[in-house]
């Protein structure tokens, strides 16, 4: 869930899954393309003669991106449902969003969930996708085969040395679908658990803030504070749309505690 949706258009796909109405925007390819072009570029570089090309692999990791994000947002939906509240889907060029109806029992709407629920319904969601990566990650495993994409993720990975162990996948394809796959399914599932708000993270935190005792204002602050230093991380490892997105989220914290402060919050 993240940011607001974006307007309707006739150019946006539209389907149902598990009762649940799904729509992709137009502009989450556009999006889809940009944020993957570095990856594409990188794994042409690694497969040389082998690559299948930028188009091709871009059109392959907005597939892979594609189901990654639906079912991230199939957990939001489904622990929605658990709770007797309907849901819809967006997907656009932030990422996507559950958006909440109102329940099938009660007359009551995602604004009168209990903290404990908000909490479940906000990890439902990275932790479906992150498990759906782990899954692959698994199975690739096991079949005796190294994991190309942990090389390319951040260092910390690297303390699990069994994850780039083993046999290199001789099939270019094949490899180019598990990094793609893995790549936003794991470390863009566990980026969204970090206590950032919007983040799922943040409104998980934000939940213990409130049933700690505490205010809007704290959960604001360590917003502001977990985003610059991510932001800070991503800028000093080259990882420049980590770093504007952070700090973009960051920025609009800051906004937000400004504008409680006027309101005297």
């Amino acid at each position: 869930m993240f940011l607001q949706e974006p307007a309707q258009s006739p150019y946006d796909l539209r389907f149902n899954l598990l009762g649940i109405p799904i729509r992709v925007s137009w502009t989450f390819w556009i999006a889809a393309f940009v944020f993957g072009y570095g990856l594409a570029r990188l794994m042409d570089q690694v497969l040389g003669a082998d690559s299948l090309g930028l188009l091709p692999m871009l059109l392959v990791w907005s597939a892979c991106l594609l189901v990654s994000i639906i079912i991230h947002e199939l957990g939001h939906s489904l622990a929605f449902r658990r709770y007797g509240i309907e849901s819809s889907i967006v997907l656009y060029h932030f990422g996507g969003m559950a958006i909440p109806g109102r329940s099938r029992t009660t007359d009551h709407s995602f604004g009168g969930l209990s903290p404990e629920q908000n909490i479940w319904i906000s990890l439902a969601g990275p932790l479906a996708q992150l498990g759906s990566g782990v899954l692959i990650v698994v199975a690739v495993k096991l079949a005796g085969y190294r994991l190309f994409v942990f090389e390319i993720m951040p260092q910390v990975f690297k303390l699990i040395p069994s994850l780039v162990e083993g046999n290199a996948i001789d099939s270019p394809g094949l490899l180019i679908l598990i990094t793609f796959y893995i790549y936003p399914s794991i470390l863009w599932a566990l980026l969204n658990l970090l206590p950032v708000m919007p983040l799922d993270g943040g409104q998980v935190m934000r939940s213990v803030v409130q049933l700690s005792g505490g205010n809007i204002l704290q959960a604001l602050w360590v917003s502001v504070i977990i985003a610059g230093a991510v932001g800070f991380y991503g800028f000093s490892n080259g990882q420049t749309y980590l770093g504007i997105l952070f700090l973009m989220l960051g920025w609009t914290n800051f906004q937000a505690i400004q504008q409680s402060n006027r309101m005297g919050y």
